[in-house]
């Protein structure tokens, strides 16, 4: 099928197998920054924006993005520029292998877009559906909460 759809604000087109998985679709394309888990929807590594939702590239098909907006970790900041939740979670010692953190960032992005002053439970519901191994989510939470406050402060 032709896919028309826009990555990181760029509008593409792309011939594709519709049955193809996103996740798959998006690390053939370069988009290294999104993370297979689990393969089965529940760590959250895989997670990517569709239309400022947070969806599991895992289970869905790329066919299921026709002209829509996706957005993963490579469109949120730059090195030179690094979003808020960026800054954060590296500030926070939010971060250790770092395997879970697009997609638990790109999750808190999604919070932020609907809810700019979250409370601590907000955040934790946002993040719900992340599994971190390596850390407790305090210092996760902490960021969000910390970015949240920046991105406030700023607009």
């Amino acid at each position: 099928m032709e896919l028309n759809v826009t990555i990181n604000g760029e509008d593409r087109e792309f011939f594709v197998d519709p049955g193809m998985l996103l996740l798959d679709f998006l690390r053939s394309e370069g988009y290294l920054g999104v993370k297979n888990g689990c393969s089965e929807g529940t760590c959250g590594s895989c997670t990517v924006l569709v239309d400022d939702k947070p969806l599991k590239s895992c289970i869905m098909f790329v066919g299921q993005v026709q002209n829509k907006k996706v957005l993963t970790i490579e469109g949120l900041g730059t090195p030179e520029k690094p979003h808020p939740l960026q800054d954060e979670f590296v500030e926070e010692g939010a971060v250790q292998c770092g395997f879970c953190i697009p997609g638990m960032i790109l999750s808190a992005n999604a919070l932020l877009i609907t809810n700019p002053d979250p409370t601590e439970e907000e955040i934790k519901e946002g993040l719900d559906g992340n599994l971190c191994r390596c850390t407790g989510y305090v210092k996760q939470i902490k960021a969000v909460k910390n970015a949240a406050k920046r991105m406030r402060e700023e607009n």
